[in-house]
């Protein structure tokens, strides 16, 4: 799941920044969380725009239930910033690389859209064989792949512990990292 809060360009990120600091430790222990990176993309630091962007991987809908209606939660979100649209996919495979237990750094988010005439099972299976070759790379906290059936596209995300060097995707920032079913998530 993930929602794109875009702000404008001379926003200061050192809100956002702020922001996560004092709050981001209330999902560290959230039950059905498998993690939570808070991401951003600072134009100061050479993205394209300023943006608040956390992605979740969870290990049960009933904690994302809770997390977007149950109050508390995304209640702040919409409070401060109005109530963005949330994507969600189905889950895939969610693996864990060589640096699981490092600090994650960066992050980067790739889609494809699945051509409308293909069975999905075969770029599925691809981008399985695909998540498996990147769970191993050098610099790899963990990555997953899921896959969205409304539109038919596949998102593989990677959380980093450096910079990912040439990777395809959007690039994040990682401000903090909630781990709270990490070992019920990933893969070994």
């Amino acid at each position: 799941m993930q929602y794109e809060l875009t702000l404008p360009a001379d926003y200061d990120m050192g809100t956002i920044r702020r922001r996560v600091l004092e709050r981001g430790h209330a999902t560290d222990d959230f039950e059905g969380l498998g993690l939570k990176a808070y991401l951003v993309q600072d134009q100061a630091n050479g993205a394209a725009v300023n943006q608040y962007a956390p992605f979740y991987l969870w290990n049960d809908t009933a904690g994302m239930s809770r997390f977007l209606w149950g109050g508390g939660f995304f209640t702040g979100i919409c409070r401060s910033f109005g109530r963005p649209s949330v994507r969600h996919w189905t889950g895939v495979e969610a693996l864990g690389g060589p640096d699981v237990d490092q600090q994650a750094v960066a992050a980067t988010k790739h889609i494809v859209q699945l051509p409308p005439d293909v069975d999905p099972a075969g770029p599925v299976a691809e981008a399985m064989d695909g998540l498996r070759r990147t769970a191993q790379l050098a610099g790899v906290h963990s990555s997953a792949i899921a896959v969205d059936p409304g539109r038919w596209e596949l998102v593989q995300f990677t959380l980093w512990s450096g910079e990912p060097g040439i990777v395809p995707g959007t690039r994040y920032q990682v401000l903090h990292l909630s781990t709270p079913g990490t070992k019920d998530l990933l893969v070994a």
